[in-house]
């Protein structure tokens, strides 16, 4: 069955759809299909119905009720008898960038483990290109993939005051985006704290005027609370209008904004220390409280699974599952205001349905998305359109120059043997930087292996004039002589990030990565050694979940041959080896502090205090 596309752009469009289903509801018109199960969870209710049918027009459920009671046409009928229907799984916040895969690629990842829809935090790809970033979104739905995706427009474009990247978002493109199209749907998560609260911010003004345009729309302001704990902070962050945190850490943090009427966006590496909490506290409404996933890559969704995952291992920490369920169905859905599409088996919304041959763990027999059957087990049996993205897409890195070594080195004061340095440890988010001497070679300051000092540098990848910033940083990168890492991935503004023990091969490795397009460059031992490719956005491949996977596995393969400095005293889920992690380590919102971004006429050497706006030399 061929069906127009159905992408929730418009009220008249909707309406049409509903004029119809209306009929088919009566028995007036005939429906598509009517899939008979065992036992249907209703998630308004959180009961079980035995022996229900789904009657289906088009993309969309038209009836629900006892087997055998509709009384219209059908033009074709299934039974699952021995199976429980419970609504597609939908995602409240995901970055699908940090799945590393295109949309069409995403949807025949998490389709066929219960994803049906996801609320795109988008301020990835808007920092890549602003302006084409719901385009980028709906062109694999356009052309018939039954994954929805609900457009979040990012508040990070840039992140902060301190940043340009390719997009930028203000008053008039918030407004525009709410006003022109139904499946946009928030302001995603207002991370840039300091930029809320204080009117001296650079942001300030920026910040505010896209929430006032989602405020005018009726649309929902997602928040990023990271830190803010103290009961002052919590009820400032709520009383400013963000609804949502999904950075609480803690059951106190978890506890305090949800008595404040934050919803609370869980993430599964935070279940051993906030579910049997909340448990244990008695909490018995867990209408405010939803499962996220926020960034998972491929290889990681391939091993551990996606919404599935997040509801499977909800209920090993003591959810009960019928709670667990509502918590990546209805109640993310009721907080996006999209629960008239999603979210629910009944009449109206989309034919979203995971049918288990076992609830308890969340073991999935099929899918069906948009009233079409899309996987048997974990095999994929949906549309895979091929999509030739076009250059705003796919050319994305522009350098303006090849680099040379000479752009990576920090100068020294004439007649110095050596000089103090600012040096950071990625993720201490301290008050104040560490300070360490280093040596002078030639003019240049260097580096200190014996004390596990390296080099880290931040390439504009947007403006074309191949400006860059560079600093020491301590506990990470490579120990090995003439290597070096580059990526393209560097949260939020995605600027291309370099780390090494020589700038002839952190030089190197980002000439490299600006050839390929985006994604992983190794350098060792003055060689290229090894790739990963994100030629989509230097985000994304346009490639099955499976060849990304082995990819990466043949990269890290590599990569651990090199030595590779390591602190435990970084971060308590810092892990020896490759550092995959640093592509956080550029990020500019709260709790960080002092770091390292591109050069910018308000931090022209790139290293600026976040919450303060200070600047400071790198070498003094």
């Amino acid at each position: 069955m061929s069906l127009p596309p159905d992408l929730i752009l418009n009220a008249a469009d909707d309406c049409t759809i509903r004029q119809d289903l209306t009929l088919v509801a009566l028995g007036k018109s005939p429906a598509d299909l009517a899939i008979r199960v065992g036992r249907l969870f209703n998630v308004y209710s959180r009961t079980w119905d035995l022996d229900r049918e789904i009657v289906i027009k088009g993309r969309r459920i038209a009836f629900v009720g006892p087997a055998g009671s509709y009384r219209g046409e059908v033009l074709e009928r299934v039974h699952y008898p021995d199976l429980a229907a419970v609504p597609g799984f939908g995602e409240v916040h995901k970055h699908i960038e940090s799945s590393h895969l295109t949309p069409e690629f995403e949807a025949a990842m998490v389709l066929p483990r219960g994803n049906t829809w996801t609320c795109e935090a988008s301020h990835e790809f808007a920092n890549v290109n602003g302006g084409r970033n719901s385009e980028f979104w709906q062109r694999a739905r356009r052309l018939g993939v039954p994954h929805k995706i609900f457009i979040q427009p990012g508040s990070a474009v840039p992140p902060s005051g301190w940043e340009t990247s390719g997009g930028y978002y203000g008053y008039k493109e918030q407004r525009d985006f709410l006003a022109g199209d139904l499946s946009v749907v928030s302001l995603d998560e207002v991370m840039d704290w300091p930029a809320v609260w204080n009117p001296e911010n650079p942001s300030y003004e920026r910040l505010w005027g896209m929430m006032r345009a989602t405020v005018e729309q009726r649309g929902v302001i997602e928040g990023h609370g990271s830190g803010l704990v103290e009961a002052h902070d919590a009820s400032a962050y709520a009383a400013a209008g963000l609804s949502s945190d999904h950075e609480v850490w803690t059951l106190d943090e978890a506890w305090e904004k949800l008595n404040r009427g934050v919803f609370i966006e869980i993430r599964p590496f935070n279940y051993p220390e906030v579910l049997p909490g909340l448990i244990a506290r008695g909490l018995t409404d867990w209408s405010n409280i939803a499962f996220t996933t926020d960034d998972r890559s491929a290889s990681d969704t391939l091993r551990k699974g996606a919404s599935d995952y997040n509801v499977r291992h909800a209920i090993e920490h003591g959810v009960p599952a019928d709670i667990a369920i509502q918590c990546a169905t209805i109640n993310p859905a009721r907080h996006m205001r999209i629960d008239a599409w999603v979210g629910s088996i009944t009449p109206g919304r989309y034919a979203d349905i995971v049918l288990l041959d076992d609830v308890e763990t969340i073991s999935i027999a099929a899918v069906y998305s948009d009233g079409q059957k899309v996987s048997q087990g974990k095999t994929y049996l949906g549309p895979l359109p091929r999509i030739d993205w076009p250059d705003w897409a796919s050319r994305t890195i522009n350098l303006g120059r090849r680099l040379t070594a000479a752009d990576f080195s920090i100068a020294a004061a004439p007649g110095r043997s050596s000089m103090k340095a600012a040096v950071l440890r990625p993720f201490h988010w301290n008050e104040e930087f560490l300070t360490m001497d280093l040596p002078v070679v030639d003019g240049v300051v260097v580096r200190d292996t014996d004390r596990k000092i390296t080099k880290f540098s931040v390439v504009d990848r947007y403006a074309g004039d191949g400006k860059l910033a560079s600093m020491f940083w301590i506990g990470c990168g490579p120990a090995d002589e003439e290597t070096a890492l580059a990526c393209s991935v560097a949260h939020d503004s995605h600027n291309i990030w370099s780390i090494g023990s020589s700038d002839e091969a952190m030089a190197m490795a980002v000439n490299r990565l600006a050839e390929t397009g985006g994604g992983w460059v190794l350098v060792h031992r003055g060689r290229i050694a090894a790739e990963v490719h994100f030629e989509i956005g230097g985000l994304m491949t346009a490639r099955p979940a499976e060849a990304l996977d082995k990819e990466m596995g043949a990269f890290l393969e590599i990569a651990d041959q090199v030595e590779w400095m390591y602190e435990p005293s970084a971060n308590k889920n810092w892990i020896p080896g490759f550092p995959e992690h640093l592509i956080f380590a550029t990020l500019t919102c709260a709790p960080w502090r002092w770091v390292l971004v591109a050069p910018h006429e308000k931090a022209p050497n790139g290293f600026v205090n976040v919450q303060t706006g200070q600047t400071h030399p790198i070498v003094w």
